[in-house]
């Protein structure tokens, strides 16, 4: 047995989603013809309250998508110094849109409106860089899984109309962070201007994200879409299963956020480990004790086929998901219990 906490991204359809994806009805997306894909997209933006919105392959071409239709070549976008955006789409802000990104020392990927008001603060003139966009990531990845407080996203939306900037959310893992704080897509909806959610993480889906906006914003998306080489045909099989994932395995995520309590509790026991994040959602962070190497951890409990990932800084993660069943949790914990060096 593969016990595989890398990411949960690694999760595999349910009988019921791959029920659902034989049967969707299906069309020429390009055209805008497919009945699937046009009802995941109208069932998203009712959800978060939106009026539009649009299905891509992955979250870094919306997030990527988000970042041009936003800004020009030559613009400086807001963003803590772990964000997504920065850390893991491959420079695409710089490659992608021209733009500069001004890093925020924030605490775990989040930093507060005051950190804002300082950055965005100063001249404004021919010899600097336009500001015009602030993204947020909620919950945030390399900040092992931690949630916004929303009243600090509001004070943060109070200085972005004071400063005339756009405000974008990557919510690849948001509905852990709703789950988690007992919030709702809507209130996320009315605060931003563009969201991006992933659906092939928590949610389970085998590929894909939504870009939610306003009609002009997701007309601005789709022609960045086609840009980007995003545009699909047939797609409704892929967006079948993202309707099952949202219909089905939202509440189900409290489950994936228990075990992570569970693993937190155990980390925090064991004379290895050095330092173990706050756990709020599905993402454990915690470092091994200075004379260890996180790498030789890491290759130790691949010899006992339990798979984690290096986050770089001396950080490991674990990620539990959808296939992370309680036999797996039992055999992690005991390995960890039993790991000595």
């Amino acid at each position: 047995m593969i016990i595989d906490l890398i990411s949960d991204t690694v999760t595999r359809p349910t009988k019921g989603m791959l029920d659902a994806m034989m049967n969707a009805q299906v069309g020429d997306d390009v055209f805008k013809s497919d009945p699937t894909i046009n009802l995941l997209q109208k069932k998203a933006a009712e959800m978060f309250g939106m009026e539009d919105a649009l299905f891509f392959p992955s979250g870094t071409m919306a997030n990527q998508t988000a970042i041009k239709l936003h800004t020009q070549p030559g613009d400086k976008l807001f963003c803590d110094k772990w964000a997504h955006v920065y850390q893991y789409e491959g420079g695409g802000a710089a490659f992608n849109s021209g733009v500069t990104c001004k890093l925020i020392d924030g605490d775990r990927g989040m930093f507060t409106a005051e950190q804002l008001q300082v950055a965005a603060a100063g001249r404004s003139d021919i010899h600097v860089p336009y500001s015009r966009l602030v993204c947020i990531e909620n919950t945030t990845n390399k900040g092992g899984g931690a949630c916004w407080d929303f009243e600090e996203l509001n004070k943060i939306k109070k200085v972005c109309v004071e400063n005339n900037l756009d405000y974008h959310l990557d919510g690849a893992r948001l509905f852990n962070a709703l789950v988690a704080k007992n919030e709702s897509p809507a209130q996320y909806g009315e605060l931003f201007d563009t969201i991006s959610i992933c659906l092939s993480k928590g949610l389970g889906a085998p590929i894909g994200s939504i870009l939610l906006g306003s009609k002009e914003h997701i007309e601005k998306a789709l022609r960045i879409r086609k840009l980007f080489g995003g545009a699909m045909r047939q797609a409704g099989f892929l967006a079948a299963a993202a309707i099952y994932a949202l219909d089905h395995h939202v509440d189900r995520l409290a489950e994936d956020h228990k075990k992570a309590k569970q693993i937190e509790t155990v980390l925090n026991t064991l004379s290895y480990v050095k330092k173990v994040e706050p756990v709020e959602t599905n993402i454990i962070i915690f470092y091994v004790r200075d004379e260890m190497n996180p790498d030789t951890f890491i290759s130790k409990m691949s010899e006992k086929n339990i798979l984690l990932t290096p986050m770089g800084d001396g950080k490991i993660r674990i990620v539990t998901h959808l296939d992370f069943n309680d036999d797996m949790l039992e055999i992690l914990l005991k390995e960890l219990k039993l790991f000595h060096f």
